[in-house]
């Protein structure tokens, strides 16, 4: 797991993460620094990698925003 502190928010690069790997990294990253919220999820130009995100942060009840296409924010967990 790539991670990295940019301007003050923690991030979490899925550059080079297989696909099947991403929901348990996404998850495991998102309540090991839930308390530094917002945090950024940086999943690049691949519209997959955006669906299975949103789809693992709805489903484990994790409030995010699109920052831009490619990034995404997690606002509240």
């Amino acid at each position: 797991m790539k991670t990295f502190e940019e301007s003050g928010i923690r991030c979490l690069d899925l550059h080079g993460v297989r696909h099947n790997y991403v929901e348990s990294q996404l998850i495991d990253f998102c309540y090991r620094f839930q308390d530094e919220l917002p945090l950024k999820i940086i999943c690049g130009n691949s519209k997959k990698m955006m669906d299975i995100c949103a789809i693992s942060l709805r489903s484990n009840g994790i409030d995010y925003d699109f920052q831009r296409y490619g990034i995404i924010l997690i606002v509240k967990i």
